[in-house]
């Protein structure tokens, strides 16, 4: 049995902009549970369960019509379950492998062996780190070079021994620093794209947060394409894109808006195959929850595919993405 799931420590829950009034709602119970605990002659329980199903209605109206730009929001919330809780809940053993055999080992990508369900995989994703030391080790989830050569050598052992794939999808994009560029960055992207479509083995992919441009392509280039509720993917990130359009990034709303990049938008578009519900207010609402029933989803694909011989699994990935945007088309 996995240890309860320990989210990183924080003094206070974080809300965003627009939780404002579920923010005052629970900031009101909590007052009031700090009167009940100091004086034992005062009994709020009843204004307590009030304030409670007031919040839980307010948060389960929100989250039912939140914009695109919100859903990156939710995306980009720092309490939101990352790679390394991930692997922590749902893969036993999990031996990370590191360095490309080249270069160096990038840490923006980690990956490795494990168990899931019993069974022998390759897992593989972005982290993003969950506080200011392990943000800066991790690079926020931007890979360099070598993040994604280290993908491609791992995904060539899963082939070379018949092991299934699991990628985690959690980037704002590549790092684009000069360094990068110098050691092949696009060059890389492209090898690891490549490295997806070619393995003869069951690949499954989840976008966990934000699945930013080719950085995310290069890992979710997969049989099965699954995205939480509330991440997004899109080949650009907002905030860049409204630099490109219209020359300052405080159009983001709107790019996010133009591009749809939720969930809901991708399904429609037949872009990713399946959405993972996540708890009312977020997967950072209730991590553990968000993670099991992320494990449910990957099991469930991995057993369709499992009668599948290398021939089918190419022939149905390289199918998937060739039809991706030709529907209409005479």
């Amino acid at each position: 049995m996995k240890p309860p799931y320990n989210a990183p420590a924080q003094p206070m829950r974080t809300y965003l902009d627009f939780e404002k009034p579920i923010a005052e709602i629970e900031g009101k119970i909590e007052e009031l549970r700090q009167v009940a605990g100091g004086d034992t002659t005062v009994d709020v329980s009843g204004e307590i369960a009030r304030l409670e199903l007031k919040a839980g209605k307010e948060l389960t109206d929100l989250y039912a019509k939140l914009s695109r730009w919100q859903k990156v929001q939710v995306a980009r919330h720092p309490a939101r379950p990352h790679f390394s809780d991930f692997v922590a809940q749902l893969i036993e053993d999990f031996t990370p492998l590191a360095g490309d055999r080249n270069f160096a080992n990038d840490e923006a990508i980690i990956g490795g062996l494990g168990r899931f369900k019993g069974r022998s995989v390759v897992v593989i994703g972005q982290e993003k780190g969950s506080d200011t030391q392990s943000r800066m080790r991790h690079n926020f989830g931007m890979a360099r070079p070598e993040g994604y050569r280290k993908a491609i050598r791992l995904m060539d052992m899963a082939d070379r021994f018949n092991l299934p794939i699991i990628t985690l999808v959690d980037t704002s994009g590549a790092y684009p620093g000069i360094g990068a560029e110098e050691r092949g960055q696009a060059e890389a992207i492209a090898r690891s794209t490549e490295a997806c479509l070619k393995v003869g083995v069951p690949l499954v992919s989840v976008v966990i947060g934000e699945g930013g441009s080719g950085g995310a392509v290069a890992l979710a280039t997969a049989n099965h394409v699954m995205m939480l509720e509330h991440s997004v993917y899109s080949v650009i990130s907002p905030e860049a894109c409204s630099s490109i359009l219209w020359r300052e990034a405080t159009k983001a709303q709107d790019a996010a808006t133009a591009m749809k990049i939720t969930a809901q938008d991708l399904l429609e578009i037949k872009v990713i195959d399946e959405i993972i519900t996540e708890p009312i207010g977020g997967a950072h609402r209730d991590p553990l929850k968000t993670i099991l029933d992320t494990g449910i989803a990957i099991e469930k694909s991995l057993k369709e595919f499992s009668g599948m011989g290398p021939s089918a699994l190419k022939e149905l990935r390289r199918h998937k993405f060739l039809a991706m945007g030709r529907e209409g088309l005479a």
